[in-house]
């Protein structure tokens, strides 16, 4: 257990479930979005849904989608800021089923149309859980910098992956993968110690049976 856990993080707002865990849920999904935001629906579930605007998880979210960090003292102005950023944003109840309480569900939309859905988890102290991108089971912290990928489901692809970053030098902390069916479109999270360069991203791309490759900063 670390500092972290048993304080929190430095951060603006009341709680630091419903603050700073709504900020870097909403960082998290910017950096999986891949550019700026458009247009964002976020679905409330559980204690999130019942006080969002009392403890002000809604302005942390929007501040996050923005970019901000946890103790950016321009949290309480995010509606603002993302009016002025031409973000259309909604929030709505709703019961995502047996999840933690603190739980929001994400469907965005980029600049270019690019669109994502995600859900994550806010589970205290700060700290976050991603369990879903886009229909495939992830489980993503945040702690470390993340490849995520899309690909066809055929053997070889996660090998292939794996030697581009041991050229690189890159070691994997934690590896999932996760696929709809079998044969069918599958997606890598790989979280890494070391920093993953552009040049190592764009060999990643390059391979054969690859849709999509994202890189998600630490948050």
């Amino acid at each position: 257990m670390s500092c972290f856990d048993i304080i929190g993080p430095i951060m603006v707002g009341p709680s630091s479930s419903h603050t700073a865990g709504a900020v870097r849920l909403g960082k998290m999904a910017r950096y999986l979005l891949g550019e700026n935001p458009r247009k964002t629906d976020i679905f409330l579930h559980g204690s999130f849904r019942e006080t969002y605007r009392g403890h002000g998880t809604d302005l942390a979210l929007i501040a996050g989608l923005l970019g901000l960090e946890t103790d950016d003292t321009r949290i309480k102005e995010s509606f603002r800021l993302a009016k002025e950023a031409s973000l259309d944003f909604s929030f709505q109840p709703a019961d995502l089923g047996d999840v933690h309480p603190n739980t929001v569900r994400f469907l965005l939309e980029g600049e270019t149309g690019y669109r994502l859905e995600m859900q994550g988890s806010s589970t205290g102290g700060g700290n976050i859980v991603v369990t879903e991108i886009n229909g495939f089971p992830v489980e993503l912290y945040g702690n470390f910098e993340t490849i995520i990928t899309t690909h066809r489901d055929v053997p070889g692809v996660i090998a292939q992956v794996t030697q581009v970053l041991s050229r690189h030098g890159i070691n994997i902390a934690f590896m999932r993968v996760a696929r709809k069916n079998k044969g069918k479109m599958a997606s890598m999270m790989i979280e890494t110690d070391q920093s993953i360069p552009q040049e190592v991203l764009e060999e990643i791309k390059e391979l054969p049976y690859m849709s999509s490759v994202r890189l998600v900063g630490k948050v």
